[in-house]
Parts: structure tokens; C-alpha cells; sequence
């Protein structure tokens, strides 16, 4: 694959959020769904490799180093000779960080368990390298699958609670996935070697899985901040109390000071949506002050009360 800051269009300095704006805008041209265009889902699938690495920062951190290749795999030391080792596609179902972990136990695909490991290590190098009749993608050697798309619903609880949901790919395979840190909505996550078969010891495609956010009744996302509309009681915003305001975890109490007016916003650190790099972000709560339901004598009189006295002074 080709270098990721390539790919992406943005310079080696780029920031988080321009890294993220390139790549949602190529996610956008590219994706599958609306671009039918067939090299559209070979420009779509690098473009989410390329983000993988450069949308975290640990992976940006290795690769910026030397140590992980543009396809996310360790640089071994020793081997400089095969100019692809360590980029080819061949390895474990599961070599996305744990991110899934397919129905059944062992990895498919060349290099399983049982395989001569010094076999495994050259059989990589010839293949990603090309070198060699028979070998690579197009020396006349094993075809590779074709990638699947999928989509997955989540709701924000779930993206909260970085569950574990089993999901059915397309050709009938089971998987279970854990909602990663930081997943945002549109998102494309390449879940590698569970695509397409391609014949005996051809490497299997992967499967482009994109999450969907489900809208809620409550919150509003702004990146890792939720944002919420709380009511707050007419007596509690002229006197002062303690409002109870919903998060995805469950209600907590926050403290409001005497005459709070409507449209104050609180945050309530920590109470947002998981980070990649563990931490989360915050709730930000702005108060609605609630008038009494139905006919209050007294307030409507200091009301009326508090009008004259206004109009007197004018």
C-alpha cells in the first residue's frame, strides 16, 4: 500500500482533525454504497487502512518510526532484501488489534497455526515482494478474496459501554465485534481476512464493516462531548439545588447555584463518549427553567407584582 500521509492527502505534521476531515472526505467519494464506480472500493478500503494508522495515534507514533508498514504490520529486522515484507494481506483473521475474533477458534488463511514458521516468515516476503513466479498478486499465484461490505447499527449506550455484538457477514459468517474507542458515526472499521474466500491458500478478502450511530431521544453527539436539555424547576433555579441529569450511565446529581437561567450549560467531565486513548469526553448540560403546571396564584401575583413595579420606575 502506499505511504498513508499519501493516501490521505495530508502532510506528515497534519493534526488529528485534519486527518479525520481527509479521510471522511474520502469516505464519502469512495464508499461502496454511492460510488459505483469499480475502482471506488479499492480507493475506499486504502483510504481506511491509511486512516487506521494515521487516525491513531499510537499506530501514527510506530509507523512515523519505522516499526508498523503502511498496512499496519511490524517491520521485521534481518530481511531488508524483500522490499515487501510485513505488507502483505495474508495473515490472521484477526490481526486487527483483537478487534474481532471469528466464531470457531483458529485463524484461516496461509501462516495458521501448524505451519513452518521460517516457511510462514518467506512465503510473506514472496508474496507482498513479488518476487518469483507464482508468488504476489500478479505473478500467477493464489487470487485473493474479494472484500464485503456491512454495516452495523449501535446505539450510544452500547458505544459507551464498548460492548461486544455478534454480527452477521455477508456468505453467512458469525462474528463478534467490540465496538472500538473513538468509533465515530460512518465510520469504517476493515476486519481483515473475513471477506471472500479465494481457493485453497489464496488469501481471503476483507470485510469492510461501517457503523452507524443510531440517533437518540436525549443526547447529541459533538465528537466525544454528548450535549443534553435539562429541566430545570422554577424554585431550584431562583434558590438554588440539586438537579438529577441523565447520562448514558445513569443519572447523577449536579449541583445549580441560585438563579440559574435557561440556557446555562454545565459540564460534567468525563461523563461523554470513550477516546482512543482511553479517557472520555464530557456532558454538556443546559438548563430549561419549567414553569409550574397549571394555575399558581401566588407566583402570578408577585408576577404582576413585579411588573408594576418595573413600570413604576420607567
Amino acid at each position: 500500500m502506499r505511504n498513508p500521509y499519501d493516501v490521505l492527502g495530508v502532510p506528515k505534521g497534519a493534526s488529528e482533525t485534519e486527518v479525520k476531515k481527509a479521510f471522511r472526505k474520502l469516505a464519502k467519494a469512495y464508499h461502496p454504497d454511492s460510488n459505483k464506480d469499480p475502482k471506488a472500493k479499492e480507493r475506499f478500503a486504502e483510504a481506511n487502512t491509511a486512516y487506521e494508522i494515521l487516525g491513531d495515534k499510537d499506530k501514527r507514533g510506530q509507523f512515523d518510526r519505522g516499526e508498523i508498514d503502511a498496512d499496519g504490520k511490524p517491520r521485521a529486522t534481518g530481511f531488508e532484501g524483500f522490499s515487501g515484507f510485513g505488507g502483505g494481506r495474508g495473515g490472521s483473521a484477526f490481526d486487527f488489534e483483537g478487534f474481532t475474533r471469528q466464531r470457531g477458534g483458529a485463524g484461516a488463511g496461509p501462516g495458521g497455526v501448524g505451519e513452518d514458521f521460517i516457511s510462514h516468515i518467506f512465503g510473506e516476503a514472496f508474496r507482498a515482494g513479488g518476487a518469483g513466479p507464482g508468488f504476489g498478486r500478479g505473478g500467477g499465484g493464489p487470487a485473493r478474496g474479494e472484500d464485503v461490505a456491512a454495516e452495523l447499527s449501535v446505539t450510544l449506550e452500547q458505544v459507551a459501554g464498548e460492548e461486544k455484538m455478534r454480527i452477521g457477514l455477508p456468505g453467512g459468517r458469525d462474528v463478534d465485534v467490540v465496538i472500538p474507542k473513538g468509533v465515530v458515526d460512518g465510520q469504517t472499521i476493515r476486519l481483515r481476512g473475513l471477506g471472500g474466500g479465494a481457493g485453497p491458500r489464496g488469501e481471503p478478502g476483507d470485510a469492510l464493516l461501517t457503523i452507524r450511530v443510531l440517533p437518540h431521544p436525549v443526547f447529541k453527539v459533538e465528537g466525544a462531548d454528548l450535549r443534553a436539555t435539562v429541566e430545570l424547576p422554577l424554585e431550584d433555579a431562583v434558590l438554588g439545588g440539586t438537579l438529577r441529569v441523565p447520562t448514558l450511565t445513569g443519572a447523577v446529581e449536579m449541583k445549580v447555584p441560585a438563579m440559574t437561567s435557561s440556557g446555562r450549560t454545565f459540564r460534567l467531565r468525563g461523563k461523554g463518549l470513550p477516546k482512543k486513548d482511553g479517557t472520555r469526553g464530557d456532558l454538556l448540560a443546559t438548563t430549561a427553567v419549567a414553569l409550574p403546571v397549571g394555575e399558581d396564584a401566588a407566583l402570578t401575583d408577585y408576577a404582576r407584582r413585579r411588573r408594576e413595579a418595573k413600570a413604576g420606575t420607567v
